[in-house]
């Protein structure tokens, strides 16, 4: 696997290449990537034994930052938190009643700082080829988890106090479904490479 920046990601693949075309391109991208994290923030899947139902907002943004790289990752999800910031039931917790900055300062905020470092981090890695292979496709996505519990545990820390369960209210409850996540792109992200692949050749 070679590791050298490639400077192509998934999104660059299809569709115009240059000039207001690309620009075009670019913000169909955005809106669609913002309509997708904010639908799949609000899916939710029971997985046994978790206590915690799965969402599938981390696996939403762990695959963009990966598909659009890092500028294009971090524009989608800066303007979703943005609608977000203007009271858009939008996040995984957030409702008609309770949005807006103020629920985003609250324990979820740590995770949304999360959000953009991951979105960084995955887009970085896939443009020197990183989600083109399952194995290395698999270690970004647990680096990009990573990235997003840091923040997130050290938000709720300083936020409710270091004497408190932060562990078991802001990590393992959510490993299993992680886990599953993680699985489910590092086969979806190298098979849609390898179907590209093919079609080209």
């Amino acid at each position: 696997m070679q590791l050298t920046a490639s400077h192509s990601v998934l999104a660059d693949l299809f569709g115009p290449r240059e000039g207001a075309a690309r620009l075009a391109k670019q913000a169909v991208l955005v809106v669609l990537g913002i309509a997708l994290l904010a639908v799949a923030a609000k899916i939710k899947l029971p997985v046994w034994p978790s206590p915690v139902p799965v969402t599938m907002g981390t696996f939403a943004v762990l695959t963009i930052g990966a598909a659009y790289g890092a500028r294009l990752g971090l524009v989608t999800v800066l303007g979703y938190l943005l609608i977000g910031v203007l009271g858009y039931d939008v996040f995984a917790s957030s409702s008609s009643e309770q949005a807006g900055l103020s629920y985003m300062m609250g324990g979820t905020g740590g995770y949304l700082l999360g959000y953009v470092l991951a979105t960084l981090t995955l887009g970085a890695l896939a443009a020197r080829g990183w989600d083109r292979s399952m194995l290395w496709m698999a270690l970004a996505m647990m680096i990009g988890n990573a990235l997003i519990y840091v923040p997130g545990l050290l938000w709720l820390g300083e936020l409710y106090g270091w004497d408190k369960p932060i562990l078991a209210w802001g990590l393992t409850p959510f490993l299993i479904g992680d886990g599953l996540k993680l699985l489910l792109a590092a086969v979806i992200l190298p098979l849609i490479w390898k179907l590209v692949g093919d079609a080209r050749g």
